[in-house]
């Protein structure tokens, strides 16, 4: 025979079945959308920005769930987005150009076939800083002296070894050379540990900022004939005065310009509104940090190493910058 269950028994268990589909049905929804940002290190340019392009998509995507990850920057990125684990990442454009073509010296074995372009972001810059008491001044100067070039394969290591390369060196000209992130290779420079920091990042960065306040610090030039040797996609550009403690002249750099990047297996929709809401607030992305106001809508599309993604197409024809 069969046992009744109890009236006050049955309405319990409804309560507990409704209580499980509610807690369920958001948790499904959050599902729905998930945007992880690829970035760098911490005390660099590109955390700051994907922090704050997190706010932005997590507050204007709706049901996206938004994430920053923490990496060793363009090469890494890159990679991670080829393998789709990441959304949305920001790189150098030569190693996009390298990622794109399948450099294996550059960190790239093959060609990141499903790499996609979102937009042009902001410059980085090619920035050296040297402790006062290391007697650099001069790029020629860095013969014989320790200096930190990155992360093994990151994007500033591949600047650091076109800038010494345009300049007649190899890294065997260095007494010794450092594979560090920026906040590590400042640390060493405080303690006396290391003479010179190569950062390709936007101006102002944290870490050369803490570098100019701890100690008595030298902003090395990379001279404009040093530039052209390279050539495109490097140009020259100035570390204006004053964007450093001690800074007091302008100092001439090489720059390379930053791509905001993404691969084919994102949704058009999704990619279209992160392109969408990047240049619609702009505003809140220099708040998070200086650099991004460098970003404009109208040089968006400035040198893209990659095919753009779809979504990000469709944002272009809607504004009027792409015909047809």
């Amino acid at each position: 025979m069969t046992q009744k269950m109890p009236k006050g028994r049955m309405t319990g268990l409804r309560a507990m079945l409704a209580g499980l589909s509610l807690a369920v049905a958001p948790a499904a929804a959050s599902a729905q959308e998930f945007i992880n940002i690829l970035t760098g290190g911490t005390s660099g340019v590109y955390y700051p920005i994907g922090v704050g392009l997190s706010k932005i998509y997590g507050d204007g995507i709706p049901g996206v769930r938004t994430q920053v990850q923490a990496t060793k920057a363009s090469v890494e990125n890159l990679n991670l987005l080829q393998q789709g684990k990441g959304e949305f990442a920001i790189a150098l454009g030569d190693a996009v150009k390298l990622a794109w073509d399948g450099n294996a010296d550059a960190g790239f074995p093959a060609p990141l076939s499903k790499l996609r372009g979102i937009a042009a972001a902001y410059p980085n810059y090619i920035q050296i800083a040297a402790s006062a008491d290391s007697g650099i001044a001069t790029l020629a100067d860095l013969a014989g002296k320790s200096l930190s070039v990155g992360a093994p394969k990151s994007g500033t290591e591949l600047n650091a070894r076109a800038i010494l390369a345009a300049a007649g060196m190899t890294y065997e000209a260095l007494s010794k050379t450092e594979y560090l992130p920026f906040a590590e290779s400042v640390e060493l420079m405080k303690n006396r540990q290391l003479d010179a920091t190569l950062q390709s990042a936007g101006l102002g960065v944290a870490s050369i900022k803490d570098l100019a306040t701890s100690v008595p610090t030298v902003i090395v030039a990379i001279p404009a004939d040093v530039v052209s040797m390279i050539g495109a996609p490097y140009v020259t550009a100035t570390i204006p005065a004053g964007t450093y403690e001690g800074q007091t002249a302008d100092v001439p750099t090489a720059a390379i310009a930053n791509y905001f990047i993404t691969h084919e297996d994102v949704s058009e929709e999704t990619v279209y509104l992160m392109t969408k809401l990047l240049f619609e607030n702009l505003p809140a992305l220099v708040a998070s940090h200086a650099a991004a106001g460098a970003i404009s809508v109208d040089g968006a599309l400035s040198g893209m190493p990659v095919p753009l993604h779809p979504g990000a197409e469709r944002y272009y024809r809607e504004i009027g910058m792409i015909s047809g």
